[in-house]
């Protein structure tokens, strides 16, 4: 395979945010063409299914300003510095849902969107939940979505589920 590589000629950070940063790097490619790349740098993330008791899938509905609208997802959350992705998983799931896994399955990963950033995602199944909440931060008004996996094609056919990660998430779920 020919290296796809490109080159870093310069770089240089246009912003850098509570939760992002814009880099711009100006490249030059295999075959000798100089051009600018923008990067959004992000932490890497964890996205959880939790499967309840009843073979629910345990889904959160909350406002998200950039679409301005609620979207029902699957939990998920930054991997903040010094924590495993397993770690991150429990802490996230403990936070949006109230739950904790006893069993914590790693299905893979997937970028969000490798154009133009640098955010990776871990995906797990959690199952065996048990009641083990902890507050955080812009959690309080999320509301836990308990969904039948057999409801789950029909809502993202008609749009209430719309989030790319949930979606990907119940793909790789069913491979």
């Amino acid at each position: 395979m020919t290296d796809r590589k490109e080159r870093v000629l310069s770089s240089r950070h246009a912003y850098r945010g509570r939760a992002v940063h814009l880099r711009v790097d100006r490249v030059a490619k295999p075959n000798g063409k100089e051009t600018t790349r923008e990067v959004v740098e992000h932490v890497n993330c964890v996205v959880i299914m939790p499967v309840d008791s009843k073979g629910n899938i345990l889904l959160v509905r909350q406002y998200r300003h950039a679409v301005d609208k609620d979207l029902l997802e699957l939990p998920a959350g930054s991997i903040d510095p010094g924590e495993t992705p397993e770690e991150a998983a429990t802490r996230e799931l403990r936070e949006e849902t109230g739950f904790k896994p006893k069993r914590l399955e790693g299905l893979g990963g997937f970028y969000a969107a490798p154009g133009y950033c640098t955010e990776y995602l871990h995906f797990f199944r959690a199952t065996q939940l048990e009641r083990s909440p902890l507050t955080a931060e812009d959690t309080d008004e999320i509301e836990v979505v308990p969904v039948s996996p057999a409801d789950v094609p029909g809502l993202v056919a008609s749009g209430q589920i719309c989030d790319a990660k949930t979606i990907a998430g119940f793909r790789i779920a069913s491979l």
